[in-house]
This record gives structure tokens, sequence and C-alpha cells, in this order.
């Protein structure tokens, strides 16, 4: 191959001198056209020398040569002597034109359907899914497969997931050795399920399977099997299992597999979702057909399990199904240090600390925390990551990008100010809350004009009733201090109370945390398996005054946390004033700031005490 470049290179240069020489040759003698009048006038003055007759063409030379010695040539078109005669008569000068050869006709008739063919081929290649240069290649499967060599992602470079680990190992000793293995008549499971929230890690955990067997690795997305044209999907999905023999022992990797697997009949029938249908109908024939013992192994991964077919999850399909969740602390910790193997982090971060902060979030998620922490670093000129530069890229993950530019007026800054006060204030004094980090009346995100940072410093799985009223009251405690030092109210407490809202709808429908009502749940959970929300209208399976007795529940609870909320800032008021004010001229508190200027005791009311102890007691 290599050597047909020079080759061909020569063959360019010999044609590009032979063109260039024969108009050198023949720059000397060109031929000139004239009309066919003019050649028998010339003919009639004795000026032409010589003639050659072919046909209706007409070809000579001038016994006068050229100005510089070369003989002069010409051509013309004969035309008939009667009209030549009668042209002459009348002093017309006149020529003719020479009828189309064969060949120009067959090109006249045989270039249109050549453009058309042409123009078709390269409409063909550029469509989607015939990217292989040819149309009729639009039925293989456009997997990209990863031979064993180029795979460089081991389990080291997995964190947060060892229970995952733990399962897949199983599939990592069948395809290392399928005869010992097997050797008491186990089979390793035809499919493995990978299910969890988005950006835990499944896919960098399947390429790890591969890279720990040492074996080809077959990826491909459940959104690239359907197609423009009917029966394409099923035809790329029969290509895919054929290829996977060709490089057994090997994996292969379905991601979005809900893309591909949806439940048949979920919705009306149309030409797209019977498409899908045969699609997945090909991808069931092909898991029953293919054999436990040829060393392929079909691991998928998707966050939306629950719209999956039936017939996909079955025994003897996707026999193992692992939850791939968010980590834990220890989990996080292990991701962080992973992340960080690559970045110049200053002496004084604490991972362990980042990772109590950091809870409920995805192996992204930290991934993501770090690089905006470098990036801060980076963009001050820091030598190394410092614990501040952390502390930012997490403020700016949660609460959103600090919006510098946005100017408010002294009074919305004032209900800010009293605002985030009100919520830190009562998070304080409630010992079941979570820790308040700081506190901020500079705008951040989309429409936030202030915040109040909180962040859990060990992970919760359960929450009883008095913990879900603390979360209300803390809500609730902005628009309780607005109201007790402005007088007025604003928009800027919306979100606080759909969100106490929402607790408490859903204590008194899914938990049963409402006396009134019973042990009964009222309303089923709106979201699936992994806490994302569904979209779809849910029938109400409860009479008119079931329904007036939720709202009055509702309504009751709210209340209470408002009230509570309203007693805690009344029995504080000096703090909820200082806090204010140190707000309004420094915009930004932590943590530790904000317990400071609230330590003075203030003794509570007999008439407002709420049972909880004044803030000095809680330092």
């Amino acid at each position: 191959m290599k050597r047909d470049r020079p080759i061909n290179a020569w063959y360019f240069v010999a044609a590009l001198l032979t063109v260039v020489a024969l108009q050198f040759l023949f720059a000397g003698s060109a031929v000139e056209t004239v009309p066919y009048s003019r050649f028998q006038a010339e003919l009639k003055a004795g000026d032409i020398a010589e003639v050659t007759v072919s046909g209706d063409s007409i070809r000579g030379s001038y016994r006068q040569p050229a100005a510089d010695g070369r003989p002069r040539r010409f051509q013309t078109t004969r035309v008939a002597p009667e009209l030549a005669k009668a042209l002459s008569d009348a002093g017309i000068t006149y020529s003719g034109k020479a009828s189309p050869g064969w060949g120009e006709r067959m090109l006249t008739w045989l270039l249109p359907p050549l453009l058309f063919v042409g123009m078709w081929l390269l409409l063909m290649q550029r469509m989607p899914g015939s990217g292989r240069s040819s149309a009729l290649s639009i039925g293989k499967s456009k997997v990209k497969i990863y031979l064993e060599k180029s795979i460089a992602t081991t389990f080291d470079d997995v964190a947060g997931v060892d229970e995952a680990k733990e399962e897949l190992r199983e599939v990592i000793a069948f395809l290392k050795d399928p005869v010992g293995y097997g050797r008491l008549g186990a089979h390793v499971p035809k499919g493995v399920l990978l299910v969890g929230p988005p950006g835990t890690g499944k896919t960098l955990l399947a390429r790890a399977v591969a890279g720990e067997a040492g074996v080809p690795f077959l990826s491909i997305s459940g959104s690239e099997f359907v197609e423009l044209f009917v029966g394409v999907g099923a035809a790329r999905v029969r290509d895919l299992f054929s290829q996977a023999g060709e490089h057994a022992p090997c994996i292969i990797f379905i991601d979005e597999l809900d893309a591909l697997g949806r439940a048949r009949g979920a919705a009306p029938v149309s030409g797209g979702q019977d498409e899908k249908e045969q699609t997945l109908n090909q991808l069931l024939t092909e898991l029953d057909g293919f054999d436990v013992h040829s060393g392929v192994v079909l691991l998928a991964a998707t966050n939306r399990p629950e719209i999956l077919d039936p017939a996909l999850l079955r025994a003897g399909r996707f026999d193992r199904q692992i939850l791939v969740d968010r980590p834990d602390r220890p989990g996080r910790l292990a991701i962080l240090r992973v992340h960080a193997r690559k970045l110049k982090l200053d002496a004084d971060v604490s991972l362990d600390d980042v990772a109590a902060l950091t809870a409920g979030m995805t192996g992204a998620d930290l991934a993501n925390l770090l690089n905006e922490a470098t990036l801060l670093a980076t963009r001050r000129g820091a030598g190394a990551v410092e614990p501040a530069d952390l502390t930012g890229a997490i403020e700016r993950v949660v609460a959103g990008l600090e919006k510098k530019t946005r100017v408010l007026s002294p009074r919305e800054r004032r209900t800010v100010a009293y605002h985030e006060t009100g919520h830190a204030l009562v998070a304080m004094a409630l010992p079941g809350s979570d820790p308040v980090q700081k506190v901020s009346i500079i705008p951040r995100g989309i429409s936030g004009l202030g915040y109040t940072l909180q962040r859990p410093t060990e992970d919760r799985f359960l929450m009883s009733r008095d913990e879900l009223a603390d979360r209300m009251t803390v809500l609730l405690g902005g628009r309780a201090a607005e109201m007790l030092a402005l007088g007025d109210m604003s928009t800027g407490a919306a979100d606080d109370l759909a969100r106490a809202t929402g607790i408490a709808r859903g204590m008194v429908t899914h938990y049963g945390m409402a006396p009134e009502l019973g042990q009964i749940t009222y309303e089923e959970e709106a979201g699936p398996l992994l806490g994302y929300p569904l979209d779809a209208w849910q029938p109400r399976r409860y009479s008119e005054a079931s329904a007036a007795a939720i709202d009055r529940a509702v309504r009751e609870l709210v209340e209470q946390a408002f009230m509570r909320a309203r007693a805690i800032l009344v029995r504080d008021r000096d703090a909820l004033e200082r806090v204010a004010e140190a707000l309004l001229a420094r915009e930004t508190l932590s943590g530790a700031e904000l317990a400071t200027m609230a330590a003075p005791p203030v003794a509570p009311t007999g008439s407002e005490d709420v049972g909880h102890p004044p803030l000095a007691a809680r330092g």
C-alpha cells in the first residue's frame, strides 16, 4: 500500500508533462474555423494550397504561411451546392454545421442516467446508518469493537460500587476459564443488566469487566438499532450477534437498553412502534438462540428499568440484574481518590470532608466537582487546589453560577437578607436539621437571589415524622422572617412553599402520618424505582370526602410548620436582626461566623416556647 502512492504520483506527473509537450508541439499549427462562403472565395482566389474532404467536413492549408513562417490551417463545414450558390448570389456570409456523430449521440443519451446514478450513490453514502461507503451496508450494526489490547480500564479505575464489582467477578472468571468454571455443570448468566441512576458508572463498569477479562468489547447504544427503513433494526441485531460470534469470547454491551427494549403495547400501534417491536423480538430471539458456552456475555445498562418489556427480564435472557446505586460516604471517598490521582491538591485538602458534604452525588457529579475546583484554582493562578476551591465548586454545583452582574434594589437586598437569615436561624435551632455551611445574598443560578447552604454530614435512608416536620419548618423560616421583620411577604418563598407542600402531601398520602386519615396510602408513588418522576396522569382512587380531608391535613401540617418557625424567630429576634444586618454588609457568612453572631442567649417567652434549646445552647 505504501508503494502505490509514489507510482500514482509519477503517473500524474508523466501525464502532465505529456499534455504540456503536446501543447508546445501543436501550438504553431492551430486550426482556424472559417465560414463556408469565405472558403469558396479563397478557393476562387487561389489562396488555398491543399484540401481534405471528409463527409461534410473540409480541412486544408493556405498557400501563404503565417508571419512567423508556420503553415496556416483551416476547417469548415460544407453546404449544399444549390444553397451555396443562392447565398453567394445574395451576398450573404454562410457556413455549415456538422451533424453529431455516434459518440456525441451516445453521450447525450447516457449522461443524464449516469448523473442520476451518481447523485443517488452520493446521497446513499451520506445517509445515517450507511457509513461503510455502500448502501448495501445499511443493515450492518454500528457496533464499536475494542480489542482486548486497547482496553486499559480495570476495576482499579472503578470505585464506590464494590457490591456490583463482586457480582461481576463471576462473569470475568467464566470469560477467563470457561471450561474450568463450568466443571460442575453451571453456566454464566446469558445477560447481565446494570441498573442505576445516570452518572453512577454503569458504562465504566462494563468496560472494566472487559479490561479485567482481557476479551474484546463490543459497544453499541440502543438507539443505534432503529433506522429510517423498516427491518433495519432486526438486521442490525442479527449482525451484532454474528460479529460477537466471530470475536468470541467477548462482551456485548448495549447502553441505554430502554431505547430498544421498551415494553410492547405501551403506546398506540404505529409504524415506528411496530419497527421497535420487531427489533425487540429479534433481540429476544438472539438471546434464546446463542449458546451459553460460546463465550459471549451480554451486558446492558439502563436507568429506566420500569419501562422494559417483561419478556426481556425473564430468566434465561437477562438472568441477573445488578443495582449500581449512588455511592455512600466511603464510596464517595474512594471515587474522589480515583479522580484526584492526576490533580495537584494542597496538603490542607481533606477528601473525607468533601465526601461528607456531597451526600447524594453520583460518580459523575464528583468528577465534575473536582474538575470545577481545579478550574477555579487555575483561574486564580494557584499552584494547587485548595479547600476554598472545593468549597466554591460545591456551591457552584449545588446553588448554581454566581450572578455578579445581577443588581438588586436596596429593598430587595433587605428582603433576601431576612429571608436567608430566617432559614439559617431556624435550621440552627432544630437539633435534627443539617448543619448550615454558608449563608449568602449573592444571586446564583437561574432565579435564586440568595441561598442557605446545608449539607448533611451522614447518609440518610429513612426519615421520621419529626424530621420531616423539621425540614418543613426550615423551609418556611424564610417566609416567617419576612413577615416578622418587614410586615410583608414576597414571591421569594415560592419554591420553599412548593417543597414544603410536597413534603406535607407525601406525609399524608404516601406515608400514613396523618392520624385523622389512618394508616392508608391514598396515592401511589409518582416516581419509578430510581426516584425520577414520571409525567403520567394517575386516576384518583378516593372519594371527595377523603380528598377534602387530605387537603385539610396538608394545610394543617404546613401551617403548624410555619407557626413553629415564626415562634423560633420571635424568640431569637435579636439574632435575626444582627445576622441580617451582617449579611447586608458582607453578603456572605460562613457557618462558624453565623454561630458566633447568634451566640448571645435569648430567653424564650413562656407563651412562645417551642420546646427547643436556644441558639447559644447549640453553639
